[in-house]
């Protein structure tokens, strides 16, 4: 069945096909090809709607598979991570397939996880079919997941383990005819950079990516270039050029994005407002956003939180600040990386400006603690 698959996969048919004459890789139901056309156009609904008829009455396991992994498809591109996983998941147990077998569906699964905090799943899932496309020796696949992989690890504050990926992948990366993959490595790289506080490295590899998006003209990932300049900018505390990179950005960005990367985006936004002295407007965005990150992206919710916080200290709120804090470490301690110890380094002052030396010194030390395990500062 593994050989048969296999041949399968290369000859665009299903193992079901080669073993009996019956092709379930192309289904008869027009519906599905007309939803999948749907959602490539982007008209949600509509592709909505077809899904759903075939759930109701699927001509096949493959057709009721497909309907599903459809509608997990759907949820993520509305901002859904957790619906998606449920869906596709599903989708995975009728067919009895891993992830690695319909690697199109597994970068959305990945994706969805690691939004949702799951990095350590999402790790597993692009490592497992990165290996499976190196034992297909499908270049084009490989790098795909290998940017996937190295995204997933600086999440998960293993920038040793992203940079071996990525140095494995760079080269190859150069003769690859899809510009956006060489984008993709560009932009994994100065998020290493960035996360190690190398911001001039970071700086000139988010320009690269940038360049190579802006000539594919491909919206979503110019306005993700956009989007990690600007975090690197902000690094380095000069909001003028992150708003501006960030203001150019926004249209392509809303045109293409699901509603959780928006907010993430808009979170980019509230920190730049907040360096600029405009805390007002940045508080306001920030609760915005924050509600819209809290299930969907608890990572970036955690800085948006955090960085109320920082508002509401200023303002001379230090109660409100406080409980901010702790909120904002309640969700970034899962995957512990420099906002985390950020966070507990602000809280530890606000106690010790509060009259509470003993409480803050118990929270420095946890910020010492993730300095020392994790490497981050």
């Amino acid at each position: 069945m593994q050989l048969l698959r296999e041949l399968g996969r290369r000859l665009g048919v299903s193992e079901d096909y080669l073993a009996t004459g019956e092709n379930r890789a192309a289904p008869d139901d027009a519906r599905l090809l007309d939803a999948e056309l749907a959602l490539r156009l982007g008209d949600a609904d509509d592709a909505q709607r077809l899904y759903e008829e075939v759930l109701q009455s699927p001509w096949s396991k493959e057709d009721y598979g497909r309907a599903l992994a459809g509608c997990g498809e759907l949820a993520f591109l509305r901002g859904d991570p957790r619906e998606a996983v449920l869906q596709i998941e599903r989708a995975l147990g009728v067919w009895g397939a891993q992830p690695d077998d319909r690697p199109a569906l597994a970068e959305t699964l990945g994706r969805a996880k690691a939004m949702l905090g799951k990095i350590d799943e999402a790790v597993a899932i692009f490592r497992g079919c990165l290996e499976a496309s190196e034992r297909r020796k499908d270049v084009i696949e490989e790098l795909r997941f290998a940017v996937l992989l190295a995204n997933a690890l600086i999440d998960e504050g293993d920038f040793a383990g992203a940079a071996e990926v990525l140095a494995s992948n760079v080269a190859r990366s150069e003769g690859a005819r899809d510009p956006l993959l060489r984008a993709r490595i560009y932009w994994s790289q100065s998020r290493l950079y960035a996360m190690q506080n190398e911001h001039s490295q970071a700086a000139r590899l988010a320009r690269r990516a940038l360049e190579i998006v802006e000539l594919a003209e491909d919206d979503y990932y110019t306005a993700r270039a956009h989007e990690l300049l600007a975090h690197v900018e902000l690094d380095r505390e000069r909001p003028e050029e992150a708003l501006e990179l960030l203001e150019k950005a926004w249209p392509l960005y809303e045109r293409s994005a699901n509603a959780a990367d928006q907010a993430g985006f808009r979170l980019e936004e509230a920190r730049a407002l907040a360096q600029l002295g405009r805390v007002e407007e940045a508080g306001a965005l920030a609760m915005e956003v924050s509600g819209l990150l809290a299930d969907a992206k608890p990572r970036q919710a955690g800085r948006s939180y955090a960085l109320l916080a920082e508002i509401y200290a200023s303002l001379g709120e230090p109660a409100r600040a406080r409980e901010l804090y702790e909120l904002a470490i309640e969700k970034l301690q899962p995957t512990p990386d420099r906002y985390l110890v950020d966070a507990y380094s602000k809280l530890a002052a606000l106690l010790e400006n509060e009259g509470n030396p003993d409480a803050a010194l118990t929270v420095l030390k946890r910020a010492m603690d993730v300095r020392t395990t994790r490497g981050v500062g």
